[in-house]
């Protein structure tokens, strides 16, 4: 029995490793592939753009847009619209995922008020902030607070819709549990609702960070002296549509550090 036993440890313990080699493959195999991927997608594009057949005044090219960058790096001036996009997207993001928050815990707490409160929700949401623009400039003026403004309407909602949504889904059958124990709101509020509900605001973390960004770009394009969407404004407004590109592209990089640093999050708390 003893030798049964034994072998049988042995046989799982070289399947597990098999099993976690495989894994550990398919990840290589994944990350090589998405590299390949756009390392294949820039040598095809600076080849058109290199042989006439795409004109790269229009689409421009992976070199001239790194030639770009180091000649606005040169200027000094890029750190500084790199800087005031980066501070306003995430003053803009914690702002909206605080208050998001704290205003979806409101609307679960009474449930009267969720429901005169729904329908505005659903209105603000479907409502495209970008015509808010002119009333956000009125309100705070033109500048950093008009863009971090931009940026907590954008997000505010959904953080709150998402937040609202993984409070009410939340087992009534522990809620019931935890009632029957004599346990008061607050005690179900934080033993209960809130570590139920990690998993979806770690998923509203990510949502968040596109969005905020989409939100700071949209308030620098509105009124604005510096920042990535300035550059892009005024990259289309003088046809130099490098400058347009080179600030996208500084755009993705910032927003996939951003993303990088959330994403870690899920793993800690999947269910």
């Amino acid at each position: 029995m003893k030798c049964k036993n034994k072998n049988k440890v042995i046989s799982y313990s070289k399947a597990r490793k098999q099993y976690l080699k495989r894994i550990k493959k398919d990840k290589i195999l994944v990350l090589f592939w998405q590299i390949a991927l756009f390392v294949l997608f820039l040598g095809v594009w600076q080849l058109l753009a290199d042989n006439g057949v795409i004109d790269p005044f229009f689409f421009s090219s992976p070199s001239r847009i790194v030639n770009t960058i180091i000649d606005l790096g040169r200027d000094g001036n890029l750190w500084i619209h790199i800087w005031t996009s980066l501070y306003e997207t995430i003053i803009g993001f914690i702002i909206a995922t605080i208050l998001g928050s704290f205003i979806a815990i409101l609307l679960w707490w009474s449930e009267k008020l969720r429901r005169i409160m729904e329908p505005y929700l659903i209105i603000l949401n479907s409502l495209p902030k970008i015509a808010l623009g002119p009333m956000i400039i009125f309100w705070v003026g033109s500048g950093t607070w008009a863009t971090v403004v931009m940026c907590v309407l954008i997000c505010i909602v959904i953080t709150t819709i998402s937040m609202l949504n993984a409070f009410i889904s939340c087992d009534s059958d522990k809620i019931l549990l935890m009632k029957s124990m004599h346990a008061n709101k607050f005690q179900i509020l934080f033993k209960l609702i809130l570590p139920n509900s990690i998993p979806e605001f770690v998923s509203v973390l990510k949502i968040n960070v596109g969005m905020s960004w989409v939100g700071t770009i949209m308030g620098e394009y509105l009124s604005s002296k510096a920042g990535l969407g300035y550059l892009i404004n005024y990259g289309s407004q003088i046809l130099k549509l490098d400058i347009v590109m080179a600030s996208i592209t500084l755009l993705c990089i910032l927003a996939a550090l951003m993303y990088f640093l959330v994403s870690p999050l899920e793993k800690k708390y999947k269910r």
